[in-house]
């Protein structure tokens, strides 16, 4: 197992099909489906296939992805985090979902500064975005509590969303 980076109470490191269960709950979370999408993974198969197609063929091909959240010590997954490479944006964007039962404590925050940090550096990223549908209260605050600055919106897979973006070259 690949670990990507820790924090104080985190350890991110690289999906494995090993997750498919993990991968299962987490997909089919009603916040997830809300405001990220349905992604369609019911079974094992489907979050193999999910996995395969998504964070292990982007490791492959960038060096990033999303990567599995766990607490550290314990290893007890909690979410996911990392950056991708979407055709439709520009510059590669955080992404990041947790279980619902995780929200709310700093978890999702403290991922997404560890990510960021270790992506870019590793990657020589200067610019990194994000985005959110503009009611999910929740994610635009952390986006912005993580450094990012709203600049307009994009339409992406039939939704207006919020678009954000960070100049690394300001944050460290």
């Amino acid at each position: 197992m690949t670990i990507v980076c820790e924090s104080d109470r985190l350890s991110v490191r690289h999906f494995t099909l090993a997750d498919s269960e993990f991968i299962i709950e987490l997909l089919n979370e009603e916040s997830f489906i809300r405001y990220i999408a349905d992604k369609q993974v019911r079974n094992v198969a489907d979050a193999e296939n999910y996995l395969t197609l998504g964070p292990l063929a982007s490791y492959l091909q960038f060096g990033f992805g999303l990567n599995l959240v766990m607490l550290k010590g314990t290893n007890i997954p909690i979410g996911m985090c990392g950056l991708l490479k979407r055709d439709e944006l520009q510059h590669p964007d955080l992404g990041y979902a947790f279980l619902p039962r995780y929200c709310g404590q700093g978890y999702a925050l403290e991922a997404a500064k560890a990510v960021l940090k270790q992506g870019t550096q590793t990657h020589s990223l200067s610019m990194v975005l994000a985005i959110t549908l503009p009611d999910n209260v929740s994610s635009n605050r952390l986006l912005q509590n993580a450094g990012f600055k709203q600049n307009g919106t994009v339409n992406l897979y039939n939704s207006e969303n919020n678009l954000y973006e960070i100049d690394i070259n300001n944050l460290y």
